[in-house]
């Protein structure tokens, strides 16, 4: 499967450029290319992305602002021009931070870098799908430096948090887990759970009412995302 990777810059030149150095990596594919990070927040939200390349200088919202305001960023390389954001970088946990003028080599380091990452969220992803299946299923989430085994059944909802994950158990306990909820839906059986907002995984079956607006579980009223109505009405019409 190939890495989908989105180019954010609002400068053509850059953009062209790392277009031709995406085309040149085999295994990795152009899903968009856009020049501001309104357009990017509308691109992440409605197809799955990889990997972002993401310039820091633009109009209206910097990059770094704009990863900040993300609740579940893909993998992200800075490119820019300017070295005084490094450190903002890296608090926010991004893959690389290249500078301008991108060499092909320098990119090649970067890339190979977040392709490794995004192999062993994937790997992580088989390994936990064979216990996905059945009433006694469950998955291992690594919570304070030990893998701790969670039955799916004992799953309320699941809420992002920046990037983390929290698990609302049925016995009112909340386990946080460092993983993006996007990696974690690819692990849920769809029959069981449904996304239903960019920062919400429900049960289906502990759902007790739902409407336009929200869903609810137990005391918990749930927003519907504007960009998830549809497939929550199809996925919720099917039970």
């Amino acid at each position: 499967m190939n890495v989908r990777c989105l180019i954010v810059d609002d400068e053509p030149l850059a953009v062209r450029l790392i277009s031709s150095y995406v085309q040149q990596v085999p295994g990795l594919e152009i899903a968009a290319a856009c020049n501001n990070s309104i357009d990017a927040f509308r691109i992440l939200g409605e197809q799955k992305i990889d990997l972002m390349f993401l310039d820091i200088k633009m109009p209206k919202l910097i990059g770094t602002d704009f990863l900040r305001s993300i609740s579940n960023p893909p993998k992200v390389i800075f490119i820019t021009a300017y070295r005084d954001y490094a450190l903002d970088g890296y608090e926010l946990d991004i893959v690389d931070y290249l500078l301008k003028p991108v060499s092909f080599t320098r990119f090649m380091k970067a890339v190979s870098k977040a392709t490794k990452l995004i192999s062993l969220d994937n790997n992580f992803s088989s390994i936990n799908k064979e216990h996905n299946n059945d009433e006694d299923s469950f998955l291992y989430f690594k919570i304070d430096k030990e893998m701790q085994k969670v039955l799916l059944h004992e799953i309320l909802f699941i809420e992002s948090s920046k990037e983390y994950v929290k698990l609302h158990l049925e016995n009112g306990q909340s386990l946080l887990v460092k993983q993006s909820i996007s990696s974690l839906q690819e692990l849920l059986s769809p029959h069981r759970f449904l996304r239903v907002h960019r920062s919400y995984i429900v049960t289906i079956k502990k759902i007790s009412s739902y409407n336009q607006t929200y869903i609810t579980i137990g005391n918990n009223k749930i927003p519907i995302g504007r960009l998830y109505k549809n497939e929550v009405q199809k996925g919720l019409a099917v039970q």
